[in-house]
């Protein structure tokens, strides 16, 4: 079968290259694509937020599938035009992908289904929001309503932070119109962990969870990013609360979405934060993480292509999802200066001496092909992963491929999957 793949990131390259490994699998496309994903798969020049273009491109190709993976193109409806126009495709429609595109509409979902999070307040008006501001506890979150690049949420320490936040927000609207609402809400202190899950608006059947490291130094330190590397799975998220998880969370969020006629099939992320008062969900997303796929993925037993079926046929209770009993780490290389100004076009040299390791996989986010060499094209270039029986051991694969890999003024954190909670 032919399958086309939307997006252009470290994330679309780990999907491509799990669907590559599929016997089903004859012809491989990407729109846009970048240059690690052109060895796999044919790219074209479609912009990713470009409906009439990508249904036009399946058409031509006349693809079995489109995976849409990015969550702009999701809430914006993109399954929904596919599927109107005959192709088949995988990822949830326009009214339940409003599950992410919408911090208002899934805040206030949590709070009528009762699915335990953060107590929050929404505000249209950038005054009476820097009122409330004036009167409540510190540290808060200020969340724009919309979709803005992973970059909407904002944890301030006092008042003066957080009404700079809702100035930047609501009127300088730094994120567009992501900012015309605001969610403020408590701040939750405990441990992040990611669980994606499949399902087809009946069965879910969560991934093996990860965590994410999102600031850019070592540490926790510096400013946010769209996340600095990833591991997989976390010793913090043990069968006891995966079975609260389920029971309080999971199964409850997908009844809900069902009981507002918004049936969710696909993948749906579930940011927690394990609290003393338990598991708490943090945020959603209506798609694959990144880069927590380019972790989870390496570590599936089962052709995707059937994973994806299942889904799209409401059929995900008729097959065993199977993991590896491994251990994954995913090592972001950046670009110097993200996730603030950077620069582009440097050559990347190295690549083919780290994958001599055949634990070793490089998934490319933002590079470009030219003459056989790679190149930086974006702020997150690749994302170097290994594999090992146990965490430390990953780890240390990750970081031996890291060294082999340059490009000047590449930026990385050294602390990705170290000092780990164990579990008593």
């Amino acid at each position: 079968m032919k399958i086309l793949v939307v997006g252009s990131g470290g994330r679309e390259h780990a999907i491509i290259w799990k669907l590559a490994q599929s016997s089903r699998v004859s012809k491989l496309y990407c729109a846009p694509g970048n240059g690690g994903i052109s060895d796999l798969a044919e790219c074209i020049p479609v912009n990713v937020n470009n409906i009439e273009g990508i249904v036009e491109a399946a058409k031509q190709i006349k693809a079995d599938l489109v995976v849409v993976a990015p969550d702009n193109p999701l809430a914006d409806g993109m399954v929904n035009v596919l599927e109107d126009a005959g192709i088949r495709a995988f990822g949830p429609k326009r009214e339940a992908a409003l599950i992410e595109a919408s911090k208002v509409f899934s805040k206030n979902l949590m709070s009528k289904y009762e699915i335990p999070s953060a107590k929050y307040k929404v505000f249209d008006d950038s005054r009476q929001a820097k009122l409330y501001l004036k009167d409540t506890e510190y540290p808060v979150v200020v969340k724009a309503d919309g979709l803005a690049l992973g970059k909407g949420v904002i944890i301030c320490n006092s008042p003066g932070e957080a009404e700079e936040a809702v100035t930047n927000v609501m009127e300088k609207r730094q994120f567009g119109d992501s900012g015309s609402k605001v969610v403020i809400e408590e701040f939750l202190q405990g441990t992040e962990v990611s669980i994606l899950a499949f399902t087809d608006g009946k069965t879910i059947v969560p991934m093996l969870s990860s965590q994410d490291h999102k600031r850019a130094l070592d540490g926790d330190m510096g400013l946010n990013t769209g996340g600095m590397g990833t591991f997989a799975p976390s010793p913090v998220y043990t069968s006891d609360i995966e079975k609260i998880c389920m029971e309080k969370i999971f199964l409850p969020t997908i009844d809900a979405l069902n009981s507002e006629g918004r049936t969710f099939k696909g993948v749906l992320y579930f940011g927690l934060i394990l609290t003393e008062k338990g598991p708490m969900v943090l945020e959603y997303n209506a798609r694959f993480g990144d880069p927590e796929t380019q972790a989870l993925l390496p570590l599936l037993k089962n052709d995707l292509v059937d994973v994806f079926d299942a889904v799209i046929d409401g059929k995900l209770h008729d097959i065993k999802i199977e993991w590896k009993n491994d251990a994954c780490v995913c090592v972001i290389m950046a670009s110097g200066g993200y996730p603030g100004n950077y620069r582009k076009g440097l050559r990347i040299t190295g690549i083919d001496e780290a994958l001599k390791d055949p634990n070793v996989v490089v998934f490319h986010a933002g590079t470009r092909k030219t003459d056989g060499q790679y190149y930086t094209d974006g702020g997150r270039v690749i994302g170097v992963t290994a594999c090992g029986i146990n965490m430390d051991k990953a780890r240390e694969r990750a970081y031996k491929a890291v060294s082999k890999i340059h490009f000047d003024g590449a930026h990385y954190r050294k602390d990705i999957g170290s000092n780990l909670p164990r579990v008593k």
